[in-house]
């Protein structure tokens, strides 16, 4: 499962919403808040670019899909959306991601090496655009 930013903040939300009993005070509690607080990080990271990661991620996937269309029988009408929420982007990506898997199976059970190779490149490029970076580790 992949949370989504919403499901992020809500968790953030329900974590800090209750302090809990006072054994979970502390080391405990300040393991909490850092965790929250990286989480809020992430959160942020995904706010300011995972519309536009969305958008391009389709983009890409969509070519993939057009450009072996003819030669593996694939239905071209892929689903695409007008509205810009992390949501509508989602339901548009998982449909064009599952079309994806099939035709990348395909294209190995045929042994076709240079678009199994092409696939491989845009995994590749899918998962940078959804990188998130990770704040450096304090000195010690």
């Amino acid at each position: 499962m992949t949370p989504s930013l919403p499901d992020i903040l809500v968790g953030n939300f329900m974590c800090m919403a209750d302090p809990g009993p006072p054994e979970q005070q502390g080391e405990f509690m300040a393991g909490k808040v850092g965790l929250v607080a990286l989480l809020s990080l992430l959160a942020a990271q995904e706010a300011e670019r995972g519309v536009a990661a969305r958008v391009e991620e389709n983009v890409l996937i969509r070519a993939t899909l057009d450009e072996a269309a003819a030669d593996y029988g694939l239905n071209a009408d892929w689903p695409a959306t007008d509205a810009l929420t992390l949501g509508a982007l989602d339901s548009v990506n998982a449909t064009l991601r599952k079309a994806l898997i099939g035709l990348h199976e395909a294209v190995e059970a045929r042994e076709d090496w240079p678009r199994h190779h092409a696939i491989l490149r845009l995994y590749a490029k899918m998962a940078d655009l959804r990188r998130l970076d990770l704040p450096p580790l304090p000195a010690r």
